[in-house]
């Protein structure tokens, strides 16, 4: 039976902050905050979908994990494959049945991010459309915490913030596919980590979404740079750039007038980058 250790490198929990800022920006887009129980049902579906998630990758990489990184849980031997798998799809099925409760246009949109997380867990390694899919997974969780907080609607901003996320996504997924090869082969795929910056054509920004967007500007860059310099670590620059996705969703909710949700965004995105160096985000 798996440790409390094995668990939460199986989970990958060290980049669950940046679950629950996605959660948080996509209730901002769409304008209307959640209550209290509201968002705490959301913060908590969505989280048990990514851990869900991140067990059944392992399960479904775990020969390859036993050549690549034998010191994952599962070919280390710290965590048997069945119970991975039954832990990983009881958790995906208890975050979508807790999206039941927040309507059918939250429920369906759930059941479409399992259907996601699942097809990638499938088909990543082999399928060049594997970027895409792992963007879609996090722009869904915009969608379903819009629409749960507003009862099936998804205004403009949502559906802008949830393509800007989706580019940078695949721009990060690109980065992530190349991080046992030691090297990313060509600059062009990245081009969308800076989708987000086209989020400053909707309105002029006030000073905090300003700060939160050269933060996240200048993060971007700097894993960019860790990616391509002599010696690349492209394990550290996939690492940031998971960690910048909580940047992206503070500079949206500075432009959406809420301050304090933005230094929330800030916050995880502190914390993800703090958790990450004890538990490996990749």
């Amino acid at each position: 039976m798996m440790n409390w250790r094995a668990a939460l490198q199986l989970g990958r929990v060290s980049n669950l902050p940046t679950v629950w800022s996605n959660v948080a920006a996509g209730a901002a887009l769409s304008g209307q905050l959640p209550g209290l129980p509201v968002l705490a049902r959301l913060l908590l579906a969505l989280s048990l979908i990514y851990i869900a998630g991140m067990f059944l990758n392992d399960a479904h990489d775990r020969r390859i994990d036993a050549v690549e990184r034998p010191e994952r849980p599962i070919p280390s031997g710290r965590a048997g494959v069945v119970e991975v798998f039954v832990c990983g799809y009881a958790m995906l099925g208890g975050g979508v049945l807790l999206l039941a409760g927040l309507g059918v246009p939250a429920l369906l949109a759930g059941l479409l991010l399992a259907g996601c997380v699942v097809g990638y867990d499938l088909y990543h390694k082999r399928n060049r459309f594997s970027p895409l899919i792992m963007g879609l997974c996090r722009a869904l969780v915009y969608i379903t915490s819009a629409l749960a907080v507003t009862g099936g609607r998804l205004p403009p901003p949502v559906w802008l913030g949830a393509m800007l996320l989706l580019a940078y996504l695949i721009g990060l997924s690109y980065a992530a596919r190349h991080e046992n090869q030691g090297r990313i082969a060509k600059l062009l795929p990245l081009c969308g980590l800076a989708a987000p910056l086209l989020y400053l054509f909707t309105q002029p920004p006030d000073w905090l979404a300003a700060l939160c967007l050269a933060l996240f500007a200048a993060w971007v860059a700097r894993c960019v740079w860790l990616a391509f310099r002599r010696q690349p670590d492209i394990r550290a620059a996939v690492g940031g750039l998971i960690a910048g996705i909580s940047l992206n969703d503070a500079f949206l909710m500075a432009m959406h007038g809420l301050p304090l949700w933005a230094l929330g965004g800030a916050l995880a995105f502190v914390l993800t980058h703090r958790f990450q160096q004890r538990i490996a985000g990749t």
